[in-house]
């Protein structure tokens, strides 16, 4: 019987660490919905300022749940505002002097368009600090070009080195530019915050394209082409610097992972599979040579893994002190002890789905623990609450409303399947 995970239940009451701390979030998908989310879950207090019909991922449904929605919007309030309508736009910049960050992720020169250039956010509050999320950056020549992140995934040079030499370059199967690109922005937002807090500074604009995060982390891919000249080939799972390294296939079809990045690794995976002899063998002797027969070296691997089950592979070679791991599909992830342990997936109360499985906080702070205090919010859910904080009462909110400056949904689960 499948394990089940924890049941967690809101902590509305929690304070975390960046308590006090507005952030005003104009961002759309999923990279200005991450960079918000961790900076939600250790306690600021993040606004979703929506159009009509909300942020784009509450359309994004698995079998009728806005699963997206629900995960990347949690620890957040929702303001329905149309923007396009100059007296909305009004009622934003008088939220702006109590926000201490602005996010947004337009195509470049929108925001201007709007009337809500930078200088005219810092001049309403000149401690600011605004995260301007797009494609390809706020200046260049592909400034004004669709940035979505499978584009930056083919272009930053991700794709061509993923996959296997003998096939298409692939693309990754889930948000890898945005996520990455959300992770630097949270960073990058609190050095700047702390420019304003600590050392008295000004705010200042945070200029954040999909492309400059996930070229970075590709490591040091300019530099090899021009020590050698040479595009490095697609490999696989193989690693083009160490032998043996790859995925290999078991008895029961699934897969484990092998790295043996020292010496010392490598000999005990060598005396491990009853091949001592390997050890002194010239055509395995150093990691350099190992890496030029890597497809022998994996075939005589390959041999004795199949032999075995994945929990025996598994068992085995933990057994032999072998770091090798096995490769999970996510049925098994979580049903994981470690990952039940360590309560890496939870259930939280759902409306739609009785309970909604979603990792906990990362990263875990000993002394100042982030926390998942609200789920995700419908369409305009906090408008009275947040508008009321700047005067507008119960009948000028009415007549917002009816004019369709202010917007609020029912739910946040309706749309389209992926």
């Amino acid at each position: 019987m499948p394990l089940a995970p924890k049941r967690r239940d809101y902590t509305p009451d929690a304070c975390g660490v960046l308590a006090g701390v507005r952030v005003l979030d104009l961002s759309r998908l999923v990279a200005g919905n991450t960079l918000t989310q961790v900076l939600g879950d250790f306690g600021a207090e993040v606004i979703k300022v929506e159009p009509p019909g909300g942020d784009t991922l509450r359309a994004w449904n698995t079998a009728g749940v806005a699963t997206n929605w629900k995960l990347y919007a949690r620890n957040k309030k929702s303001l329905g505002l149309e923007l396009r309508k100059p007296e909305a736009t009004k009622i934003l910049l008088e939220l702006v002097p109590s926000a201490a960050m602005f996010v947004e992720s337009f195509r470049p020169g929108t925001l201007e368009q709007m009337g809500l250039a930078p200088e005219v956010l810092l001049e309403c509050n000149p401690k600011l600090v605004i995260v301007r999320i797009s494609g390809w950056g706020q200046e260049g020549p592909y400034r004004r070009r669709p940035g979505f992140g499978t584009l930056i995934e083919g272009m930053s040079g991700f794709a061509s080195m993923n996959g296997f030499a003998d096939r298409e370059p692939v693309l990754p199967p889930m948000y890898l530019a945005d996520t990455i690109a959300g992770l630097y922005g949270a960073s990058g937002a609190m050095i700047a915050l702390r420019e304003v807090e600590t050392n008295g500074g000004r705010g200042q604009v945070i200029d954040l394209p999909l492309l400059d995060p996930l070229f970075a982390v590709l490591g040091p891919q300019a530099a090899n082409y021009r020590l050698t000249g040479t595009v490095k080939p697609r490999s696989g799972s193989r690693s083009t610097n160490v032998a043996p390294r790859n995925a290999y296939r078991c008895r029961d079809g699934k897969y484990v992972g092998l790295s043996a990045s020292t010496q010392n690794m490598t000999e005990r995976v060598f005396r491990s599979i009853g091949r001592a002899d390997l050890v002194e063998h010239p055509g395995y002797r150093t990691n350099a040579e190992r890496v030029k027969h890597a497809a022998e070296l994996d075939a005589i691997i390959g041999a004795f893994v199949a032999g075995r089950t994945q929990a025996e592979n598994v068992a085995y070679f933990e057994a032999a002190e072998v770091t090798i791991g096995p490769i999970y599909d996510i049925a098994q992830i979580v049903e994981d002890p470690h990952v039940l342990a360590r309560e890496l997936v939870a259930d939280y109360p759902d409306p739609d789905m009785g309970a909604f499985p979603m990792h906990h906080v990362v990263p875990r702070l000993e002394g100042t623990p982030g926390s998942v205090r609200t789920r995700a919010p419908r369409l305009g859910e906090h408008n009275r609450e947040l508008l009321g904080g700047i005067g507008i009462g119960a009948a000028r909110y009415a007549a917002l409303l009816e004019a369709g400056i202010v917007c609020e949904g029912v739910a946040a689960t309706k749309g389209e399947d992926e």
